[in-house]
C-alpha cells in the first residue's frame, strides 16, 4: 500500500549506494530527448508540505517512499524555506523569482495579474509547450501567466458566477447525486477523519490521474513545462480510509510546546479553524493522523507520475523538482495553520533530480540556505534561458554544481498581519540560527536551529548569546536599509502598528512608483 516506487528507480537508489554526505554533487549539462538539447522541466509541488515530513529528511513516522527515492535519485536542499509562508505571496515567489520586497506580496493578498518575469511565461516565450494541473491560487483564478493550458483544482473552495474549477466540474459529471463536502471539514479546520466518498472521487486521485494522463498523451516536438500542485496535505485533512488506517496504530510524535509558547494555549475562537489553542493531546494526534494520511497519499500520486514518466523514457530526459508553498504546525507551539516563522511553518521541502548525464553522486544532501524564489532560476539555467540576473533568486544548478560555490549566507523572511495583528515578523535564517523580530510587539527571538532545531528555547535574552543577537539584529537593519520608515527608524528597528501588506515594487499597487 502506497509503495509505488518503479523497478527502475529501486535500481537507482541501489547504484546510488545510500549516500548520504552533506555536500552537493558537481553536475554538468545533459541533452533531452524530443527537446533538442533542453531536458523538459516537470514541477511537483503540495500544499502545505512540512519540511520534516518526509522518510528522507528523517521523519520518524511518515511514509513517503517515491518522494525519498526523488531525493535517492538527486539532491535534497535540507535547509529550504518559504519566506512568506502562506499561499498566495509564497506563490508569488515561486511565479516570480524575487523576494518578498521585489514581488511586492508582504502578506497575504490576491496576487497581482501579471510580475515584469513569470515562470511560464518566460518558459512558453523559450518554446516550451506549458501545462498548469492542480491549485494555482491565481488572481483571476483563470489569469495563466503564461501557461498554454491550466487545468485547475483551486480547493473546490472558489466557485462563483465567473468561475468553477475544473475538477469541481468533473465531480459534478462523474457524480451528481453527490455533495464533494460531504466529509464535513472546512478548509482551515484542525479535525480531521477519512474521506467520505469513494477514493477515486477524492481531488488528490484526480491531480494523479490528470497528470499521468498528460504525460501518456504528450506528442509535441518541443520540451514542455509541467506544473503540478496538490491541494493536500492542506486541510482538509481527509485522507482516503487506508491511509488514515495506515496511521491509526502508529506512534505519532506529539505537538512540541516552549515556555515562551505558552501564551498561545488559549483558544483564539470556538470554531474548528482556531489559529492557536491547546486542543488537547487527542486532538493533536488526530489532526496528525489525517495530515500524515494526506502526505502520503499524495506521495503516491507522485509514485504514479514518476513511473508515466518513465514509461515515456523520460525519466533521465527531465529536470524534476518538489517542493511546496509553506509548511503547518499541526499543534506545535499550540499553533495551527501557516504564517509564522517558525520551522513547522516555514521550512519546506525542495528535491531536485537533474538529468542523466550531469554529472555527481545521486542521494547528495545539501545545507546551504534556499528559497522558493530560486526555483525559477533553476528552471532558466537548465533551459538555457537569459536573465535570471535580474532576479534575486539563484540557480539550484549552480549550488548542486560546486557546494562550495558562492552563495547567500541567510535567507530572509516575512510575515504582514495575518490572522491578529501581533502576528506580524521578520526574520532571518542561515539553516543553523533564526533571528525573529516581531514588528507589533516590538519584540525579537533567536534560535540555535543545530542545537534545538524544534525552536523550544528562546535565547534572545541570553547573555551568553547577546553578541549572536546583536549581529543577527544588525544584518537585519541592513536588510532595511533599501525600505526605510516605518521597518527602521533612526537606524533601529521599529514597532509597526499597522501593517504594510504591499512593497512599492507591487504592480499596480497604490503604493507603486508608478502606479
Amino acid at each position: 500500500m502506497a509503495q509505488r516506487v518503479s523497478m527502475s528507480r529501486r535500481g537507482f537508489l541501489a547504484a546510488a549506494g545510500g549516500v548520504t554526505a552533506a555536500a552537493c554533487f558537481n553536475i554538468g549539462r545533459a541533452g533531452a530527448a524530443g527537446g533538442g538539447d533542453r531536458p523538459h522541466i516537470l514541477l511537483l509541488m503540495a500544499d502545505q508540505f512540512r519540511g520534516d515530513c518526509l522518510g528522507a529528511d528523517g521523519h520518524p513516522v511518515v511514509k513517503t517512499p517515491n518522494l525519498d527515492a526523488l531525493a535517492g535519485g538527486g539532491v535534497r536542499f535540507s535547509r529550504a524555506y518559504s519566506s512568506t509562508p502562506t499561499c498566495t505571496p509564497a506563490r508569488s515567489a515561486l511565479l516570480t523569482g524575487l523576494s518578498p520586497w521585489h514581488h511586492g506580496m508582504l502578506g497575504m493578498t490576491k496576487m497581482a495579474e501579471k510580475y515584469p518575469m513569470e515562470m511560464p511565461r518566460v518558459l512558453a516565450e523559450s518554446d516550451y509547450h506549458t501545462t498548469g494541473i492542480g491549485k494555482m491560487h491565481y488572481h483571476p483564478q483563470r489569469n495563466g501567466h503564461g501557461f498554454h493550458d491550466m487545468i485547475l483544482d483551486e480547493s473546490s473552495r472558489v466557485e462563483t458566477i465567473d468561475f468553477r474549477s475544473d475538477y469541481l466540474s468533473w465531480f459534478l459529471s462523474e457524480a451528481p447525486t453527490l455533495d464533494y463536502r460531504a466529509t464535513g471539514i472546512g478548509w482551515n479546520d484542525y479535525t480531521a477523519k477519512p474521506y467520505a466518498l469513494p477514493e477515486r472521487l477524492h481531488p488528490t486521485t484526480w491531480m494523479g490521474n490528470t497528470a499521468v494522463k498528460f504525460l501518456e498523451g504528450y506528442d509535441k516536438a518541443n520540451p514542455f513545462f509541467l506544473k503540478v500542485s496538490f491541494a493536500r496535505p492542506h486541510s482538509p485533512y481527509d485522507p482516503p480510509e487506508r491511509f488514515w488506517r495506515m496511521y491509526e496504530d502508529t506512534p505519532i510524535p506529539p505537538a512540541v510546546h516552549a515556555d515562551w509558547s505558552q501564551k498561545y494555549a488559549p483558544r483564539s475562537d470556538d470554531t474548528d479553524a482556531v489559529w492557536h489553542g491547546d486542543m488537547g493531546e487527542r486532538a493533536v494526534r488526530n489532526a496528525r493522523q489525517g495530515y500524515y494520511g494526506n502526505v502520503t497519499f499524495v506521495d503516491e500520486q507522485i509514485g504514479r507520475i514518476m513511473d508515466a514518466l518513465d514509461k515515456r523514457g523520460w525519466l533521465d530526459n527531465t529536470l524534476v523538482v518538489f517542493t511546496a508553498d509553506h509548511g503547518d504546525m499541526t499543534g506545535d507551539h499550540f499553533l495551527w495553520r501557516k504564517s509564522y516563522a517558525y520551522e513547522s511553518s516555514a521550512r519546506i521541502p525542495m528535491l531536485l533530480r537533474a538529468p542523466k548525464g550531469m554529472g555527481g553522486t545521486p542521494g547528495q544532501v545539501c545545507g546551504r540556505p534556499t528559497e522558493l524564489r530560486d526555483v525559477l532560476p533553476t528552471f532558466m539555467d537548465a533551459a538555457g534561458v537569459p536573465g535570471a540576473d535580474k532576479l534575486d533568486g539563484r540557480s539550484l544548478l549552480a549550488l548542486a554544481r560546486d557546494g562550495a560555490a558562492p552563495w547567500r549566507e541567510y535567507i530572509d523572511m516575512e510575515h504582514e498581519l495575518c490572522y491578529d495583528k501581533t502576528n506580524c515578523w521578520n526574520a532571518l535564517t542561515d539553516g543553523k540560527r533564526k533571528y525573529i523580530f516581531h514588528a507589533f510587539t516590538d519584540t525579537e527571538q533567536f534560535f540555535d536551529l543545530e542545537a534545538d532545531p524544534m525552536e523550544t528555547r528562546d535565547l534572545s535574552g541570553d547573555s551568553g548569546h547577546a553578541g549572536e543577537v546583536r549581529t543577527w539584529r544588525d544584518r537585519l537593519i541592513s536588510h532595511f536599509a533599501e525600505r526605510g520608515e516605518p521597518f527602521i527608524r533612526d537606524g533601529k528597528l521599529a514597532r509597526r502598528p499597522k501593517p504594510v501588506m504591499h512593497s512599492p515594487h507591487f504592480p499596480g499597487c497604490s503604493c507603486h512608483p508608478n502606479g
